[in-house]
């Protein structure tokens, strides 16, 4: 094994000691940092949910809720942030659950523009946390709006390490780790998230995996969920684009990747972070269905993951 590798699953490893009871992760968010349907879309892909609601997709984020301490975290900031804060409240209402923080994994803007609804012109919160990598949190600090979030107390940086743990309360165990990604202004993150029985790892973002140092075949094994990068279903999805230039892993490559996997290990992992070109985000589609009968999953607003 490669030291990356047993570096990742050595963190994995580790488990909680606490008696946290009724953790879980809750699925607020399933599409790319643009949300679906797309501004300036109208293509039918499209059009079906501008005409029809109900179709409509926020942006990729999760949260994890812990009913012993009364505790809930939001993993990624998104343009979507009002709603999915919504959805969160009625399943851990502020008036019982504290808010314990927001784990950023890049500054591009699915992911922390929403931190502007923390703001002095939105719900100005009181020293909300948010946990981000040394260049996201300089990022944050030197550049505006952001850096008035934190003179005006709305929200407290903390700065993350990667591969180091941060013991939550309920004992729930959280640990970024490094990816590659565009990082235009930050370094790009997944994390590892540890219940009290169960753990997932959470990779809304990254190049192709053959780019990372770590086999993703072996951390899928270790851990009971992994809700992965989806942002494309197969090359030739944006007509007229060199997709090499935007690397994701495709969903028909990360499925012929994970072939060797057993049935069970294939049910772990969760695809997210759909662009609105991809099929996934169509029910009833072709590719929901193949993706199913080839024994993986694919995430869905409101999907609830015990930890």
């Amino acid at each position: 094994m490669t030291r990356p590798l047993l570096t990742l699953l050595a963190i994995l490893s580790c488990t909680s000691t606490s008696a946290s009871e009724g953790s879980f992760i809750r699925v607020l968010g399933i599409a790319q940092d643009a949300g679906y349907p797309q501004a300036s879309c109208y293509q039918p892909h499209c059009n079906r949910a501008w005409e029809d609601s109900a179709l409509r997709r926020t942006t990729s984020c999760i949260a994890v809720i812990d009913r012993g301490s009364k505790t809930k975290y939001l993993f990624d900031a998104t343009p979507d942030v009002r709603e999915q804060l919504y959805r969160l409240n009625q399943d851990a209402p502020d008036s019982e659950y504290r808010l314990g923080g927001v784990f950023l994994t890049h500054a591009h803007i699915g992911h922390y523009a929403g931190l502007m609804h923390f703001g002095h012109e939105a719900s100005s919160t009181r020293d909300t946390p948010v946990f981000a990598m040394p260049r996201m949190h300089n990022f944050l600090s030197n550049n505006g709006p952001w850096d008035q979030l934190v003179r005006y107390r709305n929200v407290q940086l903390n700065k993350l390490e990667a591969s180091r743990e941060i013991r939550l309360e309920g004992g729930i165990v959280v640990a970024p780790f490094l990816v590659p990604h565009r990082d235009e202004y930050s370094e790009t993150v997944g994390y590892r998230i540890q219940g009290p029985t169960r753990t997932a790892v959470y990779i809304p973002d990254i190049d192709k995996w053959d780019r990372w140092s770590v086999d993703i075949r072996a951390l899928i094994r270790s851990v009971d969920y992994a809700l992965l990068d989806a942002t494309f279903f197969a090359d030739g999805e944006l007509p007229g684009r060199d997709m090499s230039k935007v690397p994701h892993p495709f969903v028909a490559e990360s499925m012929a990747f994970f072939e060797d996997l057993t049935d069970e290990e294939k049910s772990r992992v969760i695809f997210i972070h759909m662009n609105h070109t991809n099929p996934l985000l169509i029910d009833g589609s072709p590719e929901q269905a193949e993706v199913e009968r080839r024994g993986f999953r694919f995430a869905r607003e409101g999907m609830r993951l015990e930890l």
